[in-house]
């Protein structure tokens, strides 16, 4: 059974429709890649299954239940988190405090402090170090770990590599290990494709707010996403109509 099902999925910004009738389903313990350009419509994507951007129409089926218009807060207390793009931490507070915000739901599960430490260890010796004063990835890495304090069974990911270091991501994927290894459900916005493609079980590819391409990362090569992530595939299919009808 699906933990998540995306059905139909409008959402806009003003007159703007970012998302176009999204499908798409994800069952637990799965990771999704979700691929696109800029302004392809991804960030509303996640956005929207987390309850801070409102859906223009559609259902948002978690755990078996629809959604609805049920408020960002609540949808943390079912166990949707979101990593937003930019991380969003409070720089004038220390990692351990940033780390603590992320609990206030109460929702119990194998993720604490200890667990979180263990899992990203280049952020033990900065406990006490504001958010503030960390490089990208170590605030990326504390953004994380602020949403598994939430004890998510489905955790949202948005752009975690962006404006990092190729370092500082090695960094980042080698801490997410634990988290595919536990077969923690997510969905992953990610400017590298061959990374995506790595970790993914399924990838979900958008062009101006449609599903263009979506299958199992197994049967999908580089070439064949990159088609779709730019338009050319469909262009093509446009120029072939175009020509039989001529």
């Amino acid at each position: 059974m699906s933990i998540l099902a995306i059905e139909g999925l409008d959402a806009a910004h003003g007159l703007l429709l970012a998302l176009r009738s999204v499908s798409f389903e994800l069952k637990e313990g799965e990771i999704l890649g979700l691929v696109g350009a800029n302004g392809a419509g991804k960030t509303t994507l996640l956005r929207t299954i987390a309850g801070v951007h409102r859906a223009k129409s559609g259902r948002i089926v978690f755990d078996g239940a629809e959604l609805g218009d049920l408020p960002a807060h609540r949808r943390v207390g079912l166990g949707i988190a979101l990593v937003p793009e930019g991380r969003r931490l409070f720089p004038g507070l220390t990692v351990e405090e940033n780390l603590r915000i992320g609990a206030v739901s109460g929702r119990a599960g194998p993720w604490n402090i200890a667990a979180v430490l263990q899992a990203f260890p280049q952020l033990e010796p900065l406990r006490g170090v504001k958010a503030i004063h960390l490089s990208g990835g170590q605030q990326q890495a504390t953004a994380i770990g602020r949403a598994l304090m939430a004890n998510p069974r489905l955790l949202l990911l948005d752009e975690l590599s962006l404006g990092l270091s190729p370092k500082a991501v090695d960094s980042v994927y080698a801490s997410l290990c634990s988290l595919i290894e536990s077969h923690t459900t997510i969905i992953l916005v990610e400017q590298d494709l061959q990374r995506t493609l790595k970790v993914a079980h399924q990838v979900v590819c958008l062009l101006e707010g449609r599903v263009v391409a979506q299958g199992r990362s197994v049967d999908m090569t580089r070439d064949q996403v990159m088609r779709h992530y730019f338009g050319v595939q469909e262009r093509a299919s446009t120029e072939g109509l175009a020509t039989a009808w001529a």
